[in-house]
Order: structure tokens, then sequence, then C-alpha cells
């Protein structure tokens, strides 16, 4: 679940910044989990910031089980705007948290892989491996 807002934290407080360091350790640990192949799911507390459209996209996106896909159109869907759909795809580019928001579940749909910020080699490979059934499925455009 995506939260928002910051609360009343100060910068320089020393507790926000150990707590900083617990996320940040917690993040890590997970996503080291998950490229072992051992975490399918991410238990974080995340707060991305981008406009509320984005945040429904997001929040959609986290619905998109490991191993599975969707198409830009199957969010726009989900999120009640079905002709949003270049929207929702600028929004799946705008995602800051990639990998946990996992943006490289989403590709086109006639099932090929399409835009990826990190490039389209590294969306396959993610794809790869969170579903080792559909190796070779996806192709590159």
């Amino acid at each position: 679940m995506l939260a928002y807002g910051r609360g009343d934290v100060m910068i320089g407080d020393a507790a926000a910044v150990n707590l900083a360091h617990q996320h940040l350790d917690e993040a890590a640990l997970q996503l080291g989990q998950y490229f072992a192949g051992k975490r399918f799911q991410f238990d974080l507390p995340l707060a991305p910031e981008g406009t509320e459209f984005q945040r429904e996209v997001w929040q959609a996106l986290l619905t998109v089980a490991y191993g599975d896909s969707c198409s830009y159109s199957d969010i726009a869907q989900k999120i009640g705007r079905p002709k949003a759909v270049r929207a929702v795809g600028a929004a799946n580019g705008a995602n800051p948290i990639a990998i946990i928001v996992p943006c490289h579940r989403v590709i086109g749909k006639n099932g090929t892989l399409t835009g990826y910020a990190y490039g389209l080699a590294l969306k396959q490979q993610l794809l790869m491996l969170e579903s080792t059934s559909k190796l070779g499925h996806f192709t590159l455009e």
C-alpha cells in the first residue's frame, strides 16, 4: 500500500536519520531476496511523490502479481479511466520506485516489451527472473 506525506520530521533529527537507515537496510534486504528468487512481494513503506493520477497508476501496479504481466490498457481499466492509456504509459515511466512498484510488468497489448526507463533488456531480464515459464514469450520491439 502506498502511503503519502512526510510528517513533521526535521531533516537533522537523529531519530529520523536512524529510521531512514532502517528503511534503506530493509529495502536492500528485500531487493536481495527478490533477485535471489526468494521474495515475490515487497513489504516496505512507500511514499512516492507524484500527481494523484500517477499515484493511482502506481497503486494499480502493486496489484500485478509476481510472474504476471498486463497491458497499459489493463491498468487504465483498473483505475477506471479506460481512455487514459497513453497517460498510464507516462505515469508508468515516471515511477520513482522501479522493481518495488513493478512497472516492468506492463507490456504491450500484443505481448511485446515496450518502453522501460532502464532499457528493454533489463525489463526482459526482470520478467524472465519472475517467470521462467514465460521464457521466450516476450520479444523486444
